[in-house]
């Protein structure tokens, strides 16, 4: 996501058994707030391209059947270096709904032959997702329609008495959603020319899908500036 936006708190997500799930891994954007000269994505985490964690997380979701890597032209040859070739690689757009929009043309066959249950949306610099978020989220959405990973922020404080405030969340990534409903979704706001923030608000507009809550861990955190990055670092070379 470009950014964390937030949301009342709705639910959990359900066990829902092992759904056929795409992931779909952001890699396009640049992130010049990080203070480097490539894209955040590419810098070294522990040994290893920050986008290459998020890549590790679904390979270790046993009912993933694709993951597709949007990338910017610019970046691909570095990309697919430390790709297994497995993966399918897609040009970035000019935006975030656009890049989204293109990995959904990719995996577009295989929803409409129902071979895909489930999509997940990730942005790869929040290297530090786990493959249990991932899963949560997948079976959350499975369950129920849709799933985003929250972390509660603190509510403001009501004056003069008012009405409690709705408990607001910061909404992150990977956010899971029905293939097929996505899909449509997407199409729709592709004849419309509507852009989304990000996944959730172009399933809102085009859907009925219940959209439920997950909660997130402290350390989905996102690469954003010099100092997250070393911060990353840190959390990854922790003992577990």
């Amino acid at each position: 996501m470009g950014g964390e936006r937030t949301a009342g708190v709705e639910g959990s997500g359900a066990d829902a058994g092992t759904p056929r799930a795409a992931v779909v891994v952001l890699a396009a954007g640049e992130g010049r707030r990080v203070g480097a000269d490539t894209n955040k994505v590419l810098l070294p985490l522990a040994g290893s391209p920050v986008f290459t964690w998020s890549l590790r997380a679904a390979a270790d979701l046993e009912y993933v059947d694709a993951v597709v890597v949007v990338v910017r032209e610019a970046d691909r040859g570095v990309v697919q270096r430390h790709l297994t070739g497995h993966e399918v690689v897609v040009p970035g757009g000019d935006t975030r709904h656009g890049s989204e929009w293109n990995a959904l043309q990719a995996l577009a066959p295989r929803i409409d032959a129902g071979e895909i249950d489930v999509v997940a949306i990730h942005d790869s610099a929040r290297p530090l997702a786990s493959p249990d978020l991932f899963r949560a989220v997948v079976e959350a959405a499975a369950s129920y329609g849709g799933a985003l990973p929250v972390r509660e922020q603190p509510a403001l404080v009501p004056r003069d008495g008012g009405p409690r405030p709705v408990h607001p969340v910061a909404v992150q990534t990977p956010q899971a959603f029905r293939a097929r409903p996505l899909l449509d979704a997407y199409r729709r706001a592709e004849r419309d020319g509507f852009v989304g923030t990000d996944t959730a608000s172009c399933v809102e507009r085009y859907t009925d899908l219940a959209i439920h809550c997950v909660p997130s861990p402290a350390t989905n955190l996102k690469i954003t500036f010099p100092e997250d990055v070393a911060l990353a670092e840190r959390l990854l070379r922790a003992p577990r």
